[in-house]
């Protein structure tokens, strides 16, 4: 298993182009993210060819439905060998218990992380789906119930590392996509920061998509960044 803090997400369209760029990294410095497109154009195959390659998965599917249904679906990730899953806090406390339940507990069982709010919402967003507060509070109030419910961590910005990490132990695992480089595009993200931002900030892993995948050289970027952190 790696012990990298980098998560390099594979927003590919087919499972070709993900291997192809997987084959480009090593797993000993990086683990991987399959995400919604991937995984419903190529199914559990690519989870099981890249854990075979002998990278960590994190399955990123934000399961979110009734408590028996997330159950059964954390189960069946379970069984694909991936290292983390997800699932939407926003489903609630029950539907939190039974998914952390489904996954058993076994020292190699996969990290199981709730998300609290997307790292594209703004407040303009959070307002007009009727939330109350702010992002902040929201993020935190969410956090708290995913711990709570026995889960081992939660998706956040960054930007909310800090008071996260003021509220949690390090056990409690702060996973941030919306990394992005000094000097790097920002993208569809509008919560962002840089790798050592936000590892100074509490962040335990990061996650990273273009800057990586969209690089001439692909693991001469990872090692840009891992260089970074040093």
């Amino acid at each position: 298993m790696s012990d990298s803090k980098i998560i390099v997400a594979l927003d590919y369209p087919t499972a070709d182009a993900a291997i192809a760029l997987a084959n480009q990294l090593d797993p000993a410095r990086c683990r991987l993210k399959i995400g919604k497109e991937l995984f419903t154009r190529s199914g559990p195959k690519v989870v099981e060819l890249l854990v075979k390659q002998g990278f960590d998965i994190f399955l990123d599917l934000k399961y979110h439905d009734i408590p028996t249904t997330v159950a059964k679906a954390c189960s069946a990730a379970t069984d694909l060998g991936v290292w983390m899953m997800n699932v939407h806090t926003l489903g609630g406390g029950a539907m939190m218990t039974t998914a952390r339940e489904a996954i058993g507990n076994t020292s190699d069982r996969p990290t199981l992380i709730g998300v609290t709010l997307l790292t594209s919402m703004d407040q303009q967003t959070f307002d007009q789906i009727g939330l109350q507060g702010s992002i902040t509070d929201t993020v935190l109030r969410l956090a708290k119930l995913a711990k709570e419910s026995g889960l081992d961590g939660v998706v956040c910005s960054a930007q909310e590392a800090s008071q996260l990490r003021a509220q949690h132990d390090d056990d409690f695992q702060l996973i941030t996509p919306g990394i992005r480089p000094a000097n790097s595009k920002q993208g569809d993200q509008h919560r962002t920061m840089t790798p050592a931002e936000a590892l100074a900030a509490g962040s335990s892993y990061l996650v990273i998509g273009r800057p990586i995948t969209a690089a001439e050289n692909p693991m001469a970027a990872l090692r840009a960044i891992e260089e970074s952190l040093n």
